[in-house]
């Protein structure tokens, strides 16, 4: 008898530790660690209006990275207990947060640092269910 080749495959997972929490893998941590840097060292470098740097700009990029990262990882962490939809909305808003924010500290109106944000979501928000849609298994 002929079957298909795809009830053949095996799924690998990694193994479980004894306690039944998983190991982290190093894109788990380092993904989000890198996007905070970036994002901590861009809003230190837009809260600076012109001035040379002071020691507060490095305190609120450094803050600013450090919420992010944790926001991130945190999302990461979760995100394969949600549903694909809700995956994509949650990524949407992550980054939607984020850019208006950021948009927000260039001194713009708060009305465009929204609309920024929600536009860029909106993007997020096709391109990640997207992937999410024809990646999923």
């Amino acid at each position: 008898m002929a079957t298909h080749a795809t009830t053949t495959a095996r799924q690998h997972r990694s193994p479980r530790r004894a306690s039944g929490t998983s190991r982290l893998s190093r894109a788990s941590w380092a993904i989000p660690l890198a996007l905070g840097t970036l994002f901590g060292f861009y809003a230190g470098f837009l809260r600076r209006t012109g001035e040379a740097v002071n020691w507060w700009d490095v305190l609120y990029g450094v803050v600013a990275g450090v919420v992010f990262t944790a926001l991130a990882f945190g999302l990461g962490r979760i995100q394969h207990a949600l549903p694909r939809e809700l995956r994509a909305v949650a990524y949407a808003a992550l980054c939607g947060m984020a850019i208006g924010f950021l948009h927000s500290l260039t001194g713009d109106s708060v009305l465009r640092s929204v609309g920024m944000g929600l536009m860029l979501g909106a993007v997020m928000l096709a391109a990640s269910f997207y992937v999410f849609y024809t990646r999923d298994e």
